[in-house]
């Protein structure tokens, strides 16, 4: 005999992900007397922060905190760090996540990931009093077991960092880039980490992207071909457009300094000799050549110099595979939620334009569903920690029947962004998010 079923509103709200937002919406539902359940795939709190943990960000600490997570926080002795200084992915997650998350207690699970969710006994095309029944969440344990637990309402915080975007120009993997996986990193590495550094040290390297990560790259390479161990490092650029006035950012008359120092930085590697730049090219195959090293092959049937390794950084995008059996209404372009897609256009909006929204904007047609945090930026790089914890606030008032506030936006962004950061030299930075972007 089974036992008698829960009642909807009794059952804890789901959070994937306990990354800087899905740990922010915990704290924000623990205040408003409902009941989280965060999923972490990982092994600890920010796992997928703490995989660039040597990057320093744009944003301050008092800008990298929630407020209702400090509340939570507060009784656990946690000292707030100096609210005026930048910290690294690696400070954020061991000096405010991890803590966060232990004051969370056994609400959050570690190597729980997610890998599908459903109304229960409904799939997508089923109507019949689909709004009165929970949701079915699937999950595998971090010992190859599976699981599942009904819950009133679900939060995707899960981000977008563990899809990153491939080299081919398409938006499909390049002919051959799965082959070439031994030698193609997705990510910006760290030249502080001596294996990593042997790998570029003295090498040539092609490097895919045109924003924020592809200049941290570039000009980390160009530190590394002027030092003592880097030696005949060289690195070429590939580029889908031009140069322009433009590709380098706005310079010294950028609103984001460290935004700003980073593109010179950029600038100052192709002049200097250190990178070569390559124009419209748009890569199509990565060949193998004789002696095992890389060509990548154009559109335009363009063969380019044999290189040693390749860094793509083109971007990230949404998994939403184990979302398949959930109603949502995504932007055809940036998969993205249809009402926050024209507020956080990349072809619009730089992170200083995107202004606060809430849980109206993240609504979809499947009721208590909500993609938040870069998440639900889809493709857009706009994407900043404040924005997320609004979107959280929001969303979670929503959820505890206070319309009233949900539809108030509680969170003010000056015109440039709120990551105004100077940074510090010799690091490299990145989105709060953790792609290529403002932050």
């Amino acid at each position: 005999m089974h036992a008698p079923t829960a009642p909807v509103t009794a059952l804890p709200v789901l959070v994937v992900g306990a990354g800087p937002v899905g740990l922010a919406a915990a704290a924000q539902f623990v205040e408003r007397g409902l009941e989280p359940l965060v999923l972490e795939q990982g092994p600890a709190a920010g796992a997928a922060v703490r995989e660039w943990a040597h990057v320093r960000l744009f944003s301050t600490w008092g800008e990298l905190t929630d407020e209702a997570a400090e509340k939570l926080l507060a009784p656990t002795g946690w000292t707030r760090p100096d609210p005026g200084t930048y910290p690294t992915g690696g400070d954020w997650a061991e000096q405010y996540l991890q803590p966060l998350a232990d004051a969370l207690g056994d609400r959050v699970r570690y190597g729980a990931r997610v890998t599908g969710i459903s109304r229960a006994g409904r799939d997508r095309i089923v109507d019949a009093d689909r709004e009165q029944q929970p949701f079915l969440v699937q999950f595998r344990t971090a010992d190859g077991g599976e699981e599942q637990v009904r819950v009133r309402a679900v939060v995707d915080a899960s981000g977008t960092w563990a899809t990153p975007s491939p080299a081919g120009a398409s938006g499909l993997p390049a002919l051959g880039e799965h082959a070439a996986a031994d030698r193609i990193a997705y990510r910006v590495p760290d030249l502080d980490d001596p294996a990593v550094r042997a790998r570029y040290a003295g090498r040539r390297t092609a490097v895919l992207g045109s924003g924020t990560s592809a200049f941290t790259a570039l000009a980390g390479l160009a530190d590394l071909a002027k030092s003592d161990d880097g030696a005949g490092t060289r690195a070429v650029w590939i580029l889908r457009r031009g140069l322009s006035g433009s590709t380098y950012g706005g310079g010294e008359a950028d609103q984001l300094p460290a935004r700003g120092a980073l593109g010179l930085a950029a600038k100052a590697a192709v002049d200097e000799g250190h990178a070569e730049a390559v124009t419209g090219f748009r890569t199509e195959a990565v060949e193998r050549a004789a002696d095992g090293r890389l060509v990548l092959v154009g559109e335009d049937g363009r063969q380019l110099e044999p290189v040693d390794e390749v860094i793509v950084l083109t971007g990230f995008r949404p998994d939403l595979s184990f979302l398949s059996e959930l109603r949502l209404d995504l932007d055809v372009r940036l998969q993205a939620p249809v009402a926050l897609a024209p507020l956080i256009d990349p072809n619009q909006h730089s992170c200083g334009t995107v202004y606060p929204h809430g849980r109206r904007e993240l609504s979809h047609p499947e009721q208590g569903v909500h993609l938040v945090g870069m998440k639900s930026y889809g493709r857009a790089p706009t994407f900043l920690a404040l924005t997320g914890y609004e979107q959280v606030r929001s969303v979670a008032a929503a959820l505890a029947g206070d319309l009233d506030s949900a539809d108030r936006v509680e969170l003010t962004l000056p015109e440039t962004g709120v990551c105004s950061g100077g940074g510090l030299p010799g690091l490299p930075v990145l989105t709060e998010g953790g792609g290529g972007g403002c932050c």
